[in-house]
C-alpha cells in the first residue's frame, strides 16, 4: 500500500470518495507525474500538520503579547490610566485560556475598549483550542493505520484528514451556532434586567453568549451571573455544560439524531464523556445540597427551588466556567478539595475547557479497574482501549498533577496562604475553573505570574503531552533481559 492517500480522479465515482484511503493514484501514470503531484501537495497543509503543537504555543504567544500591549493603553481603562504590566499580562492569559480568574472588575475597571478586546480574546482562545486540538488529531493520524485513521476521521467529521479547512468549517459552525442560540435566548430576560436597555441587553447578550461556551468566568456586568433569574442562568448554564463537552461529542451526537441512529452506535469517546460527565455533575450536585445544605454563602434563600438551581450551577461551574464566584470563599475546606478535584479532572477533550479531560481521568479509572480484577485488557462498552491510550493517560495525569503541585507550594511561598486554599487556585488556574479565593491579588505580582504560568501550561499542556506521546515508538536496537521488581 503506497504512503500517498490522495484519491485518483479515475475511482473517485466509484469509491464512493472512499479510495484515497487505499490507493495513491492511477498505476498507469508515468513516475515524473506522480512525483510531481507529491511535490506539489507539500504545501501550507502538509507543514502546518507537520508541527501542529509548535504552532499551537506561537498562536498563543503571538496573542498575548498583542492583548497585553492592547489591555496596557490608557484609553482600556474606565480612568483613562495606564495599567501595570502584570494586571495585564495576567487579564490577557486569563481570557485568552479562557479561563476567567479577574483580578480587577471587569466591568468596573475596564472600559468599553478593554472589554471588546478581552471579549475577542476569549473568542479567539476558544477558537484557537478547538482549532489545534483538531489539527493535533490529524496529525497524530498521519502516524496510524488505515483504520485508525477512518476512525480519526469519523471523529472529527471530515471525510480528508488533509483538509484542515473541512474542519475548521466544523469548528467555526459550532461556534456559531451554540453561541448565536445562547445570544437569542438571553434576549427576553436581560432585556427585562435592563428596564428595557437595547443596547445594554445586546451588549450583554453577546459576552454572556461568548464567555457561557468558552468556559471562560469573565462577565460583562459587576453584579456577574444572574443566577436568582432562571432566564439567564439556565441557558448560560446549558451553553457552559455543551462547551464542556467537546465539539467531536457534539458533532457525533448531531450526526446520529440526523440518521436517527440509537446511542448504540455512538463513540466510545462520545459514550466515555457523557458517562463520566454525568457521574461527576451528580456527584458534584449531591455534594453541594448534602454538605453546603446550611452554608448562607451558597443558598441565601430558604426556597428549596432556588437551592436546586444554586446547586445544579455549583455542580456544572466548577469543571468549565467561574461564574459568580461570590460563594466560593465561603464553602468548607472539604467542599475546596472536592472542587479541586474536579477541576482538575476537567471538562471533554477538544473542548474550551480544561483538566486533564474527563476521557483521561476514566482511562484512569479503567485501567484501575482491570488492575483490581486480574484482566489484562482495559475495556469499555466492549472495545478494547490501545495501550498507547493507556500510557497517554497516565503520563498526563501525572505531569497535570506535578505541575499542580509545584504551584501550589509557589503560591504559598509568595502570598503565605493555606495548602487547601493554594491547591483550589492552581487547580483553578491549571484546569481553567475560573473560580478564586482570593489568593492572587493585583497588589502581589509573583501571585499572577504564577498563576498565568498554570494557565498557560493547562491550555496547552495536555495537548502538547498527548502529541509527544502519540509519536511513534523507535524500535529498540537492545532489548535487555526482563526482571521483576516489587511495586506497592
Amino acid at each position: 500500500m503506497s504512503d500517498d492517500f490522495d484519491e485518483s480522479s479515475l475511482n473517485e465515482e466509484a469509491s464512493k470518495g472512499l479510495s484515497w484511503w487505499y490507493s495513491s493514484d492511477d498505476p498507469n501514470r508515468s513516475h515524473e507525474e506522480r512525483t510531481s503531484r507529491r511535490i506539489r501537495r507539500i504545501g501550507l497543509t502538509d507543514r502546518l500538520l507537520s508541527h501542529p503543537g509548535r504552532l499551537s504555543i506561537l498562536y498563543f504567544v503571538v496573542l498575548i503579547v498583542l492583548v497585553t500591549a492592547l489591555l496596557l493603553l490608557p484609553f482600556s481603562t474606565h480612568d483613562w490610566v495606564f495599567t501595570n504590566f502584570p494586571v495585564a499580562f495576567f487579564t490577557a492569559v486569563s481570557a485568552l485560556s479562557t479561563c476567567g480568574i479577574p483580578v480587577v472588575n471587569t466591568a468596573e475597571y475596564w472600559s468599553t475598549f478593554g472589554q471588546v478586546v478581552i471579549l475577542f480574546s476569549i473568542q479567539f482562545g476558544g477558537l484557537g483550542v478547538m482549532t489545534f486540538a483538531s489539527m493535533v488529531a490529524l496529525g497524530v493520524s498521519r502516524r496510524l493505520k488505515v483504520s485508525q485513521r477512518m476512525l480519526t476521521a469519523s471523529e472529527l467529521g471530515t471525510t480528508k484528514l488533509s483538509e484542515i479547512k473541512s474542519v475548521l468549517t466544523v469548528v467555526f459552525g459550532t461556534f456559531v451556532i451554540a453561541e448565536g442560540l445562547t445570544f437569542a435566548l438571553l434576549l427576553p430576560e436581560l432585556f427585562r434586567v435592563n428596564h428595557g436597555q437595547l443596547g445594554r441587553t445586546l451588549w450583554q447578550a453577546l459576552f454572556y453568549a461568548v464567555s457561557a461556551y468558552n468556559n471562560t468566568g469573565f462577565t460583562p456586568d459587576a453584579t456577574g451571573l444572574h443566577i436568582n433569574r432562571w432566564g439567564v442562568g439556565l441557558p448560560i448554564l446549558i451553553s457552559a455544560f455543551v462547551g464542556t463537552l467537546g465539539f467531536p461529542v457534539v458533532l457525533n451526537l448531531v450526526q446520529c439524531a440526523r440518521k436517527h441512529q440509537s446511542p448504540k452506535r455512538w463513540t466510545l469517546h462520545t459514550k466515555l464523556t457523557l458517562v463520566t460527565t454525568g457521574l461527576l455533575v451528580l456527584a458534584s450536585l449531591a455534594w453541594f445540597l448534602l454538605v453546603e445544605w446550611g452554608n448562607v454563602g451558597l443558598f441565601p434563600a430558604d426556597d428549596p427551588g432556588m437551592k436546586l438551581r444554586r446547586a445544579l450551577s455549583a455542580a456544572v461551574m466548577p469543571r468549565s466556567a467561574g461564574f459568580d464566584i461570590s460563594w466560593v470563599p465561603e464553602v468548607t475546606n472539604e467542599t475546596k478539595v472536592f472542587m479541586s478535584v474536579l477541576m482538575f479532572i476537567g471538562a471533554g477533550s477538544s473542548s474550551t475547557a480544561g483538566g486533564i479531560r474527563v476521557t483521561t481521568f476514566a482511562v484512569i479509572i479503567l485501567i484501575c479497574g482491570a488492575s483490581f480484577t486480574g484482566h489484562r485488557d482495559v475495556t469499555a462498552f466492549h472495545r478494547r482501549i490501545p495501550r498507547r491510550i493507556q500510557m497517554t493517560s497516565v503520563s498526563v495525569c501525572t505531569a497535570c498533577f506535578a505541575l499542580v503541585m509545584v504551584g501550589a507550594v509557589a503560591l504559598m511561598f509568595v502570598t503565605g496562604c493555606a495548602f487547601v486554599d493554594a491547591v483550589f487556585e492552581a487547580c483553578s488556574a491549571f484546569s481553567l475553573g475560573g473560580y478564586s479565593v482570593g489568593v492572587a491579588s493585583a497588589g502581589n505580582a509573583a501571585s499572577m505570574f504564577i498563576l498565568a504560568g498554570e494557565m498557560i501550561v493547562g491550555r496547552l499542556g495536555p495537548l502538547t503531552i498527548a502529541y509527544a506521546i502519540s509519536r511513534p515508538m523507535a524500535p529498540e536496537p537492545i532489548r535487555y533481559p526482563q526482571e521483576n521488581i516489587i511495586v506497592g
